[in-house]
């Protein structure tokens, strides 16, 4: 399959804060998506890679191993939002590893599936949780995001998560479609 890396992905952070409930609606939504996908996929086939790939149950372990790094950006968004920091100088956010170790050294592909989705719904509801707690009026507080090296609010933040989430759910459909002919 011919596809975008995620790397490449350019993006324009110019979002309403408007749009917050429907880009939390979409965070909050994507276990559920993760769980509908996997259901009656036999261990063969989610634990399998295709090429020097993850296997879909990798994709979906790698949204478990990032929840930490969204949570961490989002604690420096409520220190500068807690501090009054102006728009000014911003300050760079935590960087992710691009390298994506810790996906590749969790060898989530011993663990169950079933434990994958719960640790993936888990995370998720945290993240979520601390998003619908945000105060609205602090929707603006911004740092500035390593790789893109453009500001970045905390809606923006989490349309970057939903994104993201949305290219590794592509690609287990991909692998869905390529192993089982199943398309959901």
């Amino acid at each position: 399959m011919n596809r975008e890396r995620w790397f490449d992905r350019t993006f324009v952070f110019d979002l309403p804060p408007g749009r917050f409930p429907f880009i939390l609606d979409r965070l909050r939504g994507m276990p559920a998506r993760a769980e509908e996908k996997m259901r009656g996929v036999g261990r063969d086939l989610h634990t399998r890679r295709l090429n020097d790939t993850w296997s879909m149950q990798e994709n979906l372990g790698h949204l478990i191993d990032l929840e930490a790094l969204h949570m961490r950006r989002l604690a420096e968004l409520a220190a500068l939002a807690e501090a009054g920091r102006s728009a000014g100088d911003l300050p760079l956010l935590a960087p992710a590893d691009l390298e994506n170790r810790a996906t590749w050294q969790a060898n989530h592909n011993v663990r169950s599936i079933e434990e994958v989705l719960r640790d993936l719904r888990r995370g998720r509801t945290a993240f979520v949780a601390r998003l619908e707690a945000w105060d609205p009026a602090k929707l603006e507080v911004a740092g500035i995001h390593p790789r893109l090296e453009q500001p970045m609010r905390v809606i923006d933040l989490a349309y970057f998560v939903a994104e993201h989430d949305d290219y590794h759910l592509a690609r287990v459909q991909e692998l869905l479609i390529t192993f089982a002919g199943r398309r959901r």
